[in-house]
């Protein structure tokens, strides 16, 4: 990773920081991108900027982008802005996500609209933004935070709009993967099989399976780090999950991703298959 910059959507918090810091502590440059300049009030915490100070006071180099991954010119601005600053582009994570389970009955179409532009079309705002610059690196990579495709009641029924703006995701992944298999760019989706505790899923689900029924952001971090190591050629269209990866990289022992040292009670993720539970 020496050398190699990667830009991070959502990176002012949970998974996109652990990602950061990971990286950079693999001797990447890393630019952050997401709408959080400033703490506020009642939001929760953490910038850009204020992870890429992490980063530099850890030694390595970072760029923090204040912009909303909805919009054409901020991404633009953003990839411009990264690619200045460092000189290329390697590597691109979509980490960005909204997320609402309200069903098909009760959600407002503005809320709709909102999953959708972030989840499905700002990842591929994103990718496609950088493309050319992934183009002349050697080693590009696209890690899309999305789910693999389980078409089931179970998933489809429940959450609709959230669910079809994951899986557009994953299918921008399998899309990419294969219109970009001649051109050394390689298009992975990284999903965790346990809860991940993050900021936003104390919110979402409570403390109780935030502090004690997941896996901390360090478990993304790592498999992330392991995906973009591997050949761009060799590696890619994949739907994998964080465990998946990390056991195909010789890890057995995943109590280190746990706060307490256990690995038993944790709740199991979104969208995967009954046989993986």
């Amino acid at each position: 990773m020496a050398g190699r910059t990667a830009l991070i959507t959502g990176g002012s918090r949970g998974i996109g920081a652990a990602i950061a810091l990971r990286f950079a502590a693999a001797g990447a440059n890393v630019s952050l991108l997401a709408t959080s300049g400033q703490p506020r009030p009642n939001r929760l915490p953490g910038t850009v900027y204020s992870v890429a100070g992490q980063v530099t006071e850890a030694g390595g180099k970072a760029l923090g982008v204040v912009g909303d991954i909805r919009k054409d010119e901020d991404v633009e601005a953003a990839v411009a802005r990264t690619v200045e600053e460092f000189g290329g582009l390697d590597i691109v994570v979509n980490n960005a996500a909204a997320f609402d389970t309200t069903p098909t009955s009760a959600i407002a179409m503005k809320k709709y609209d909102l999953v959708h532009a972030i989840n499905a079309r700002g990842s591929f705002l994103v990718s496609r933004t950088a493309l050319p610059h992934l183009e002349r690196s050697v080693a590009g990579h696209i890690l899309t935070i999305s789910p693999p495709l389980v078409l089931s009641g179970q998933w489809l029924g429940p959450h609709l709009a959230y669910t079809a703006s994951k899986y557009a995701a994953s299918l921008n992944t399998l899309g990419l993967a294969a219109e970009l298999a001649d051109r050394g760019v390689a298009a992975n989706s990284l999903w965790p099989r346990t809860a991940v505790g993050t900021e936003g899923i104390r919110v979402i689900l409570g403390e109780e399976v935030a502090g004690k029924r997941s896996r901390t952001p360090a478990v993304m971090a790592d498999a992330a780090l392991a995906i973009v190591s591997r050949d761009p050629r060799s590696f890619t269209g994949q739907l994998v999950t964080d465990e998946e990866v990390l056991r195909s990289e010789g890890v057995t022992d995943f109590s280190r991703y746990r706060l307490d040292g256990e690995e038993s009670d944790l709740e199991l993720s979104f969208f995967l298959p009954e046989t993986t539970k």
